[in-house]
């Protein structure tokens, strides 16, 4: 990819950027400096229910963050990774984090920020035979005092929607398979959105593609007007660093510091 932006070319990647931190940063400071667009397919930005509980969160009305929780319970046969480079190091960067969880984890970036540091663990489970991580945990520490939960997994059969539960001083809004529901402390209820097949199952490419035309149209958009895209490259940076920190964690056994408003996901 660096070479199509040294060429001057507008570029649209699949997630992940990389597969790793450090050449996703490569990749993103390669485009700033070529002077092209560098845009990420995380698609779930864009979903109506994504953005109505951006929108939420950005008006106060909730109050102040308490504590979150993030779970993508997914399951996928062995057969799956039986294709040659799936789930290794070299082709996809690892498992279930930067390639199943990845969507569910930018959109808590997005809402609630990066955190102050992360304590993780990730393992492979008796159910697969793979290099990546299938199954993975991480508890997330923001300087306010709230705290959020992560849970990833590629063994919990048959698969269910992923869902982000966000709990604040005046109510508590939940995103599950496409739906955002809301509800305030006075008993105001909200909701937007609608359920979505998500290829939480045996078959990966189950899944609405509805998010992946409008982030495709407004990528052209982008190139055809010279503005930013949607979801680009450098936000795109906030998830990867999430998940280099969650595997940094587990591998040394201790807290990883981060740096809150390094790469916070802005759409």
């Amino acid at each position: 990819m660096q070479r199509v932006a040294r060429a001057g070319k507008h570029v649209l990647v699949e997630k992940p950027l990389e597969i790793d931190l450090n050449r996703a940063t490569a990749l993103v400071e390669a485009c700033e400096r070529a002077g092209v667009m560098l845009a990420v397919m995380l698609q779930h930005r864009l979903r109506e229910a994504a953005v109505a509980l951006r929108g939420l969160i950005a008006s106060g009305e909730l109050g102040q963050l308490v504590s979150a929780t993030a779970a993508v319970r997914w399951w996928r046969p062995q057969s799956y990774y039986d294709e040659p480079g799936r789930g290794t190091l070299a082709r996809d960067g690892g498992g279930v984090l930067i390639t199943q969880a990845i969507h569910t984890l930018d959109l808590l970036l997005g809402f609630i920020g990066m955190p102050a540091r992360i304590t993780g663990v990730a393992t492979t489970s008796p159910v697969h035979r793979m290099e990546g991580e299938d199954t993975a945990a991480a508890l997330l520490h923001y300087d306010s005092g709230a705290v959020a939960v992560v849970q990833a997994t590629t063994a919990a059969y048959p698969g269910f929607p992923e869902r982000i539960e966000l709990n604040f001083t005046r109510g508590t809004a939940t995103l599950e398979g496409g739906e955002m529901r809301a509800a305030f402390q006075d008993g105001r209820t909200m909701r937007a959105g609608a359920r979505q097949a998500s290829g939480g199952g045996a078959d990966p490419m189950a899944f609405d593609h509805a998010a992946h035309k409008t982030l495709l149209q407004d990528f052209i958009r982008a190139v055809k007007n010279s503005t930013a895209p949607a979801v680009t490259g450098r936000s795109a940076l906030g998830v990867q660093q999430l998940i280099a920190a969650v595997m940094a964690s587990s591998q040394s056994g201790g807290a990883i510091p981060l740096r809150p408003q390094t790469f916070m996901p802005v759409v």
